[in-house]
Order: structure tokens, then C-alpha cells, then sequence
């Protein structure tokens, strides 16, 4: 059996493996190797040579219409048309889009875009490059914030189509952005090993001995963000469509396609638009350089949660005496974390973060079961809860802490519930439950590290910290600076991410303590 030391090495050396994979992925990613010259000096070697070195006459066409697939130009709305189209020059230009019928009433439209030599139809084009994609999709709409006691609305206008649509349905909703992309390199590839991730986008023509890759159109879905949506309604008759383009390297363009791949995969396993959105953020709102340090920083937080969460469940296991130890501090901190993890599920939080807030609530569960000594005892189908008996020691702590909860409780309590009134007839909330929960967790967040004082205090008295968790204190730390710069990355309500910074400060109080 191995021992915890073994064990956590085992941990750590995992960790490294799978940090040392990922990078040589990566690698792999944005590296591609080109043809050999020796084949590339053969006329018809077995090199795929770009289209676009031959500097074709191109012209840009962006259609819509309610059908996955079009054979011919009928039933079909040209939206945007640039002419003496330069792959170099980027542009963004918004135009107005006709809505049908049929996607007013939650159906789709989709958009498509063909890249084909100028002057001629995309259809009669035989060295035309085309791709698709929808231009709605669905979602369950935001609930409308009111104020609680006048009930009067955010908008001060309700439409009737939102009374009588179900709140938790989805309906369609339109992607007001359209990203597009053509690869500009004029790169060799090697015909016996093409990238699968390209391979998919790329039409392939022979000219004369040479095999030619037409230019690689790319639609950039990572732009689509929850904020851009719009909500189709059965009266909308025209609906603004920006569309921009740029250039794209090939090794940004594997990448992007990798992460696109990745964000779909989150959304088959379960994760909603709004929380695929998070991890779009992440790639589109940073730059490269600042992408691979979120990565790097990524994988030391989950290993730094997980040696907290460890050291936390080993010492606590092992406690048997609350001796030097807070009781309404573990409380307060149970409490806290419950409250946290349920306004972040009320907030539709990104799964990034509900999920580490979820098993520390858990964890912070236990705890107090620990902190209490509660058994629970089955009686028939009624469970019986009993309570542990204490020794002197443990009563003497007792009293330190009940002495600074006295004092704390004459500043916390009327801050706490003059935040409450005042949030109540200032600010709009989605429900009763939205509020109470609001008021709640911004009483954590202002206040919350008042509630550290009684261990402070406790510390104080008993000239002494020996009896703190100081390994699960340690790896937390780490996390905290972590978390620092993951408020900058992650969407997340403010209150949490100043609360970040916030247990900073009380780390560093810690260790003067035991200085």
C-alpha cells in the first residue's frame, strides 16, 4: 500500500507527464512540416502546392437561407458581396438581414459564404470554396430583473410574446457576428501526411502535373459569444449581421480548430451555450502568449485544489480534539461556502468555477460533522443526531471563541441587514430567492473575512497556531494568487472576484500570526 508521501509524488510526477504531453501536442498543433524538397523539386512529386500563389481574381459572396443544403441559386437572399476581394486587407462591415417566416417561428437560418473567382456565379465556379453555418441558435432567455416590492421591470416593457413563452424553453435566438478567415500562406504540404484537422477544410484540384489546395475558407464559431446574441421575435422582419474578416496563419488556424473541436465536445458532454461561452472567453478575449501562461497556470491550480483538498481531508480525518481551533469560525466557513456555491448557481456561473466551489462545499460540510463530533444513528426510517462531550481544553477555547463572536456580532449583524434593505429597494432581482441569496453572499463577500477573527483571536490567546492546518493553508495560498489572475481571465460576478483578492489579505495575517 502506498504511503501518503508516495502517493502524492505519484500525483505530482502524473502532473508533470501530462504538462510535458500537452506542450508536445501543442507543438504539434502549430508545427507543421512541409513538403521535402526533394519532392517539391519534382513536377509531380507528392506535394499539394497552395492555389493562392497564383494570385487568382477573387470576389467574396455571403448568402442566407432556411435550407441546410442549396443546389442552385433559388430560394436564396444575397447579403453581402465585395468584389476584388484581397486576402490581405482586413474588414468588418454591418449589414441588415431579411428575417423568414419560418426562422421567426424558432426556425433556422443558415449563411453561406463562398470565396470564387470574380465575375462568375459560386455555382458555375468549378474552383469555388464554400462553407456554411447557422446563424441562430437556442437558448433559454435571460429572466427579467424587477424590484421586488414595486415590481416595477428593468426595460419598463414587458412584451406579450414573453408572457406566454415558458421561461425555461429555449427559443431562437440570432448571432448578430460572422467571423471569416482564409489561410494566406503559401504553404507546401506533404501529400502522404496532411493534417486531419485541415485536411477537412481543404479542395483539392489537379493543374496540369500539380496537385493545388484551393484557399482554405474558415469560420471563426470561438467569436460567437453569448453578449452578440440577440432573441428572434415573431415581429422582427430584419436583424443586423456584422461581418468581419481576417487573415490567419496555418498554425493559429490548427489551433483555432482544435478549440473550436474542444468547445463542442464540452457542449455533447452537457455544458450549456452560456458555459461553453466561458471557455470561448478564454481563447478569444487573450492573446497566444498570454493563452499558454492561462494553460500553464490552469494546470498548477488543479493541482494545488487537489493537494489542498487532500492535506484538508487527511487532518481533519485525523482530528479528535478542538483544542486551538474555532468552532464558529468552521461554521461560519461552511456556511459561507454554501452560500457562495448557491449564488453562483443562481448566477449561471461558468462550470469552471461552480464545480471547485461545489466540492468545497462538501468538504466544508464534513468539517463541521468533525467540529461538532455529530454521530447520526438510524431509528427506523428516522435519522437521530448526537453530539460529542468536551474536555477542559476544548471548553477554554470554547470561551475565547464565544467571546469574540460577541464582540464581532455588534458590527457584522447591522451591516449585514442594512445591506439587505438597501439592496431591496435599489437594486432589481430575478425573484425573492434571487435577492435573499444576493444578500446573503454580498454579507460573505464584504464581511466575511470578519468572520476569520475569532481564530485570529483564539490564536492570540493561546500564544499558538500548531494546532491549524498549515499544509492545506499552504497549497491554498498558492491558489489564492492564483485565483488573483484567473480574475482577470474568468467571467465571474465581481463581488467574487474582489473576494480573491480579499483572502489574500487574511492569508497574510495568518502568517504574521505564526511569524
Amino acid at each position: 500500500m502506498l504511503s501518503r508521501s508516495s502517493f502524492t509524488s505519484l500525483v505530482v510526477g502524473v502532473f508533470a507527464v501530462y504538462v510535458v504531453h500537452t506542450c508536445w501536442v501543442m507543438y504539434g498543433i502549430v508545427y507543421t512540416r512541409p513538403c521535402p524538397p526533394a519532392a517539391a523539386a519534382g513536377a509531380a512529386g507528392g506535394c499539394v502546392w497552395a492555389y493562392l500563389a497564383r494570385r487568382p481574381k477573387l470576389q467574396l459572396s455571403v448568402y442566407t437561407t432556411t435550407r441546410s443544403s442549396i443546389g442552385a441559386e433559388s430560394n436564396i437572399d444575397l447579403v453581402l458581396n465585395v468584389e476584388d476581394f484581397d486576402i490581405e486587407s482586413k474588414f468588418e462591415r454591418t449589414v441588415n438581414v431579411s428575417v423568414p417566416k419560418k426562422t421567426r417561428n424558432n426556425g433556422t437560418l443558415y449563411a453561406y459564404v463562398f470565396l470564387h473567382h470574380a465575375g462568375i456565379l459560386p455555382w458555375h465556379d468549378g474552383k469555388q470554396v464554400h462553407i456554411v453555418s447557422p446563424l441562430t441558435t437556442y437558448m433559454v432567455p435571460k429572466p427579467e430583473e424587477i424590484n421586488l416590492l414595486t415590481g416595477e421591470s428593468a426595460t419598463q416593457q414587458i412584451e406579450a410574446e414573453k408572457q406566454t413563452n415558458a421561461l425555461d424553453e429555449p427559443v431562437s435566438h440570432w448571432r448578430s457576428r460572422l467571423t471569416l478567415n482564409v489561410m494566406v500562406e503559401d504553404f507546401v504540404f506533404d501529400g502522404s501526411s496532411l493534417p486531419a484537422d485541415v485536411h477537412r477544410y481543404m479542395k483539392m484540384v489537379q493543374l496540369g502535373k500539380t496537385v493545388h489546395y484551393l484557399p482554405i475558407l474558415f469560420i471563426d464559431q470561438l467569436s460567437n459569444r453569448v453578449k452578440d446574441l440577440m432573441v428572434i421575435n415573431r415581429s422582427t422582419t430584419e436583424l443586423p449581421l456584422t461581418v468581419s474578416y481576417d487573415k490567419i496563419s496555418l498554425g493559429k488556424l490548427r489551433f483555432w480548430i482544435h478549440m473550436q473541436d474542444a468547445v463542442y465536445s464540452l457542449q455533447q458532454f452537457g455544458f450549456s451555450e452560456k458555459d461553453a461561452d466561458e471557455v470561448k472567453g478564454i481563447f478569444v478575449d487573450t492573446n497566444l502568449y498570454f493563452l499558454a501562461l492561462t494553460f500553464f497556470v490552469a494546470a498548477f491550480h488543479l493541482l494545488f485544489d487537489f493537494l489542498a483538498f487532500k492535506n484538508d481531508i487527511s487532518f481533519w480525518k485525523k482530528k479528535r480534539s478542538m483544542i486551538g481551533m474555532s468552532r464558529k469560525a468552521v461554521l461560519w466557513r461552511c456556511f459561507s461556502t454554501v452560500v457562495i456555491f448557491l449564488f453562483l448557481l443562481d448566477e449561471q456561473t461558468s462550470l469552471l468555477v461552480l464545480i471547485p466551489a461545489g466540492i468545497g462545499a462538501v468538504i466544508e460540510l464534513w468539517k463541521v460533522k468533525k467540529a461538532l463530533k455529530m454521530t447520526m444513528k438510524w431509528q427506523g426510517l428516522r435519522p437521530k443526531f448526537q453530539f460529542g462531550t468536551y474536555n477542559d481544553s476544548e471548553k477554554k477555547t470554547e470561551e475565547y471563541d464565544a467571546q469574540a463572536m460577541k464582540y464581532l456580532s455588534y458590527l457584522l449583524y447591522p451591516l449585514c441587514i442594512g445591506g439587505a434593505g438597501y439592496s431591496l429597494l435599489n437594486v432589481k432581482y430575478k425573484s425573492w430567492y434571487s435577492w435573499l441569496i444576493n444578500s446573503f453572499v454580498n454579507g460573505v463577500y464584504a464581511f466575511g473575512f470578519l468572520f476569520m477573527l475569532p481564530q485570529l483571536f483564539v490564536n492570540y490567546k493561546m500564544k499558538s497556531v500548531a494546532h491549524l492546518p498549515w499544509k492545506a493553508f499552504t497549497y491554498k495560498a498558492f491558489n489564492t494568487f492564483i485565483d488573483d489572475i484567473f480574475a482577470f481571465i474568468i467571467t465571474m460576478p465581481t463581488s467574487h472576484r474582489l473576494a480573491c483578492f480579499r483572502d489574500d489579505v487574511v492569508f497574510l495575517v495568518y502568517l504574521y500570526q505564526r511569524w
